[in-house]
């Protein structure tokens, strides 16, 4: 990687380097008159997470079981932005998404702990049922 390439945080350990990502632009719709006719503002991100030398193979494991949706076959995430009128904002957007979906892939997951139900919790349970159970027993037995 040479010292001129643009690094990409991804989070606080983890920056890739802006040559690993591969935009197209095409024409979109939404918002820009007809601006959107003939110029090509929608961005979309292609970042081959496969061929990728900056991720550790445990890294695409659980990128890609949890952004498996999002993954072709061929294990390229694209991600597409169009919410603006130039290029250069819907191109930052997508770059941002990027970031943040790979972020929140690569974030651990905190162990469950188990935890019991206190007795004071089962006590109050139990009395409850049994106010119920009293409540709809004073209401049968009466002559209609």
């Amino acid at each position: 990687m040479a010292p001129s390439t643009p690094l990409i945080e991804i989070s606080g350990t983890l920056l890739l380097p802006a040559s690993e990502l591969r935009f197209t632009f095409s024409r979109a719709g939404g918002p820009g008159g007809q601006n959107v006719n003939k110029v090509n503002t929608r961005a979309t991100l292609w970042f081959d997470l496969e061929n990728s030398p900056s991720l550790s193979d445990c890294q695409k494991m659980r990128i890609r079981q949890r952004l498996a949706g999002r993954i072709s076959k061929e294990g390229v995430l694209q991600i597409t932005a169009m919410n603006h009128r130039t290029q250069r904002a819907n191109r930052d957007e997508a770059l941002q998404r990027f970031a943040e979906l790979l972020a929140a892939a690569l974030r651990e997951k905190p162990v469950r702990r188990k935890t019991r139900v206190s007795a004071g919790v089962k006590e109050r349970r139990l009395q409850m049922k049994k106010r119920l159970s009293q409540l709809k027993k004073s209401r049968s037995g009466g002559d209609w």
